[in-house]
């Protein structure tokens, strides 16, 4: 084969001499890439300006000494604040108080939700409307969940009072109130809000696993408990993960529910560390400070996402 032929298989012009720089196609991948970005930059710029930006800044005002209405400039302090929230035990207990309330709605939160997909993955008579119904928690604002179930826990004319007096169980109490009700009355509010989308999650996952897999167990002689666990609960793994990764993560950055709920009260007793630091922001003006415990959250927050991360990778390996 003689070395024009070489050359003309190649796709290169003979005419040409071979200099080194690139050639048409590179070119034209690099036109491709630059409308690729045309394409993609009216959803990237709302992302760099309303997230992006913001947490830039607010990782800077960490390291300052930045206050409301103070007449002085702004200093640099360096990690000053991080410091003082090392010894900081209002911000600890505020951090721990986080942890029980994500762990405490979370968990309910997927065995209800479970269990409620199961039952809406039925052959049942008037499913549409069910699964419709279901999901009316996860269509209302939180501000609107809270001021109802505000009235709901009303110590004098809630219904839950109520309820409990007509049925000679006692007088009722305050629950929102009340040191030791507090945070396991926020927590069932925080259940019934967030179980419709994970019911969601689960009920897609339980439609996509093969129809054929339950029947040819079930002619195996397998019972409904052996079905879920050889064949509902594998399909249905990647997904329970997923979302119950994501709950955590947004269970332990609620901030509106239990404002509109509590205000951080009792006592401090459903104070969550989104509270915590708006309350010096916005009560006491502490910028800097505030944007410390926001940084710490951050920190958190991505190593919960990089452990979530790691877990689905290795995961996918071992499939």
């Amino acid at each position: 084969m003689t070395s024009a032929t070489v050359t003309a298989r190649s796709g290169k012009n003979t005419g040409e001499p071979d200099d080194g720089r690139p050639g048409k196609g590179t070119a034209r991948k690099r036109v491709m890439d630059l409308g690729a970005w045309f394409l993609v930059l009216p959803a990237l710029l709302p992302i760099l300006v309303l997230s992006v930006g913001p947490l830039l800044y607010g990782i800077a005002l960490a390291f300052t000494d930045s206050q409301a209405g103070r007449t002085e400039p702004t200093e640099w302090i360096g990690t000053l604040n991080f410091q003082d929230l090392l010894h900081d035990t209002l911000f600890w207990d505020s951090f721990r108080i986080g942890l029980l309330w994500a762990v405490g709605v979370t968990v309910p939160q997927f065995l209800l939700a479970l269990g409620l997909a199961l039952l809406l993955n039925q052959q049942l008579r008037l499913r549409w409307l069910a699964r419709a119904l279901a999901i009316i928690p996860w269509a209302m604002p939180e501000v609107v969940v809270g001021i109802m179930w505000r009235l709901v826990y009303n110590p004098d004319a809630g219904v839950l009072n109520e309820t409990i007096r007509d049925l000679g169980l006692g007088d009722g109490r305050d629950w929102l109130t009340g040191l030791a009700t507090a945070l396991p009355a926020v927590i069932i509010v925080g259940v019934w809000a967030g179980m419709p989308q994970t019911t969601v999650a689960l009920l897609a996952g339980l439609q996509n696993t093969p129809h054929e897999l339950h029947e040819a167990a079930a002619l195996d002689g397998a019972g409904a408990w052996r079905r879920f666990r050889t064949v509902t609960w594998p399909a249905l793994k990647p997904v329970a993960l997923a979302i119950t990764a994501l709950n955590f993560i947004w269970n332990f950055n609620s901030f509106a529910l239990v404002y509109v709920l509590t205000n951080g009260g009792p006592g401090g007793r459903t104070r969550l560390p989104m509270l915590f630091a708006y309350e010096e922001a916005f009560r006491y003006g502490q910028f800097g400070y505030a944007a410390a415990m926001g940084c710490i959250m951050v920190a958190v927050i991505s190593v919960m996402l990089a452990l979530y991360l790691v877990g689905r990778l290795k995961g996918g390996e071992d499939a």
